[in-house]
């Protein structure tokens, strides 16, 4: 799948949020939105998923988003919001088979292939052992990798997240990073919010840095988290290092 994001312009009420992003990607990519709060980062996901109305193009393999009906738009990209939750009694199953709601035709039962399909985004959710349970008596970490196989379960070329780990201790977070590593290494492309720099760093192929509704910087981790960057952007002073396992450490503002 390849996406093409053209001098993309969005507001909210009368505030505009978005100025003229472009971006574009193909295949097997984690790509991760960085930036302040208030940037656009939440804004720009919501736009090229098609939830709100926006100036400019967002095209997927040729096609407008805005000319695709909600079901081919369902099928092609899948999309996690940010603090998701569940606020009915279902079992964990069941949830997750949500997903397939896009494939399903009306009054058809799942096939073989989405039980399949049901079968992999457990997997690699790695939440077999809820399987049985009420979604409501699962952790919040818990539940963050359940809602997150649900998205999987869809099986999209293109999966966007929004602060996917977001209020989640260490190990959780690791965890969520690593689905998303996987999801992306079986060949689709993945674009995440995140504000821990040290994760985006470490997991991501791809950062988009947003500073004022526009593309401040874009390429690899070690292009992007700049010492000049980070003091422009966020406006702090920051220990960087490692190679494999890169990270990011705030340390003092910058007044």
């Amino acid at each position: 799948m390849r996406l093409v994001v053209e001098n993309l312009h969005a507001s909210l009420g009368d505030a505009r949020v978005i100025r003229g992003v472009s971006l574009a990607t193909e295949g097997a990519r984690f790509i991760g939105l960085i930036g302040p709060n208030g940037v656009g980062k939440t804004t720009l996901v919501r736009a090229i998923a098609g939830l709100i109305p926006f100036g400019g193009s967002v095209v997927l393999d040729g096609e407008a988003v805005s000319a695709m009906s909600p079901r081919a738009r369902a099928r092609a990209m899948s999309y996690l919001a940010q603090g998701a939750g569940s606020h009915w009694p279902l079992e964990v199953s069941r949830l997750i088979a949500l997903g397939r709601l896009p494939h399903l035709e009306p009054f058809h039962r799942a096939s073989a292939a989405d039980e399949a399909a049901i079968a992999r985004a457990i997997a690699l959710a790695g939440v077999g052992e809820f399987i049985g349970r009420d979604v409501l008596t699962l952790s919040g970490g818990e539940r963050a990798r359940v809602l997150l196989a649900r998205a999987l379960a869809v099986e999209a070329p293109l999966l966007l997240v929004d602060e996917p780990v977001a209020a989640l201790d260490p190990y959780h977070q690791i965890r969520i990073m690593e689905v998303l590593r996987a999801y992306a290494d079986e060949g689709r492309t993945v674009v995440a919010v995140l504000h821990d720099l040290s994760l985006a760093a470490r997991y991501c192929d791809r950062l988009i840095l947003l500073d004022n509704g526009k593309v401040k910087a874009d390429g690899a981790p070690s292009e992007v988290l700049t010492p000049q960057n980070l003091r422009d952007t966020y406006r702090i002073e920051a220990l960087i290092g490692g190679e494999d396992e890169r990270f990011v450490l705030p340390v003092r503002r910058v007044k």
